[in-house]
């Protein structure tokens, strides 16, 4: 597999977060100070400089059928939503005074809809700015969320629902993303800093604060945890089969094979690094990963592979997101010092 530097931009602080509209055109890229600025994704020029959110912006998120509309979300409790052609503001809701950290377009349904959460706070959101539904406060502050498509969520089910799943300390809720309604909560007794769905909605997938990966799969009434990370355990990354899942949480990216019984009782199989682990990222159609660590380094790895290193690079600072284009051709990577760099990638 080919590795090659396409392009380099410089931002004026730590990126906080990278993403690629749905149609690889347009790369969004948000400095913690604040500004977001679109990149053209075949040359690298800016399209277009957006203000942000002057206290800091801490996520973005493209609408899943267009292109054309970026939501963000700030230290100031506001949630902006951009038109990336013109470059302009177009609408905002405001959640209070916690920041808004975390945000997921609905997975189906006829409209778009974001959800957002600013500390306790959850809230359902259209792209003219209007709240549409806001959900009960959560018992701690919201840490990650993850929305599915087809999530199954009941005891032999066998088709999934489209949902939503919020994580605090003490556990995961799980809500209809139509409806609204309150399908499942899962305890657990301590932090959960990062969650995600498989793509088949079969595993609702977990990364701790006590160094650890927790699973549930829900319609089989399943619970499996994985233990003996060197840290708590921010990375998470499915394979678009659902088959494998990588994890960072150490100076290994750790793929456990997720088919049949789970990764009970199963090894999992280790990507060195010579630093800890701060970022992973499966493409979105092969089961190639990428990983970043501390160190600067990141690789490009096929876990099924007798000898599964595929390529690598040396970056002047610590991945901070790793964001694959569409069709799986562009990697783009931000950095603790701000750079982002976008690498082409040929089979």
């Amino acid at each position: 597999m080919n590795l090659a530097k396409h392009w380099a931009a410089i931002l004026d602080d730590y990126v906080i977060g990278v993403a690629w509209s749905p149609d690889g055109s347009i790369l969004a890229a948000a400095s913690a100070a604040g500004p977001i600025t679109l990149f053209d994704a075949a040359s690298g020029t800016v399209r277009h400089e957006l203000a942000g959110h002057a206290d800091g912006t801490n996520a973005l998120a493209w609408a899943p059928d267009s292109s054309r509309l970026l939501a963000s979300g700030g230290q100031d409790g506001k949630v902006r939503f951009w038109r990336s052609a013109e470059g302009e503001q177009t609408a905002e809701a405001s959640l209070g005074s916690a920041w808004v950290e975390h945000l997921a377009w609905r997975v189906g349904g006829d409209t778009p809809l974001l959800f957002a959460a600013a500390g306790k706070k959850l809230a359902a959101i259209d792209p003219a700015g209007a709240i549409v539904h806001a959900f009960p406060d959560a018992p701690k502050t919201i840490s990650a969320l993850s929305a599915s498509a087809n999530a199954r969520v009941a005891s032999g089910q066998k088709t999934g629902t489209s949902c939503l799943a919020a994580a605090y300390f003490g556990g995961v809720a799980v809500w209809e993303a139509k409806s609204f309604s309150s399908l499942r909560e899962f305890g657990y007794g301590n932090a959960l800093p990062a969650v995600t769905w498989s793509p088949d909605g079969r595993w609702l997938v977990a990364g701790t604060q006590d160094n650890a990966v927790h699973l549930w799969a829900p319609a089989e009434d399943e619970e499996l945890h994985m233990s003996g990370y060197e840290t708590k355990l921010r990375e998470l990354s499915f394979s678009p089969d659902s088959k494998w899942l990588a994890t960072g949480g150490g100076r290994d990216a750790c793929v456990w094979d997720c088919s049949g019984a789970g990764p009970a009782n199963r090894e999992p199989t280790p990507l060195p690094h010579e630093g800890r682990v701060c970022a992973v990222a499966f493409q979105n159609h092969r089961s190639v990963v990428a990983s970043g660590a501390a160190t600067g380094e990141f690789r490009l790895w096929a876990p099924t592979h007798r000898n599964p290193l595929l390529g690598e690079a040396k970056l002047p600072s610590p991945p901070t997101q790793f964001a694959w284009s569409s069709d799986d051709r562009l990697l783009a990577v931000g950095t603790e010092k701000g750079t982002v760099f976008v690498f082409r990638v040929d089979s």
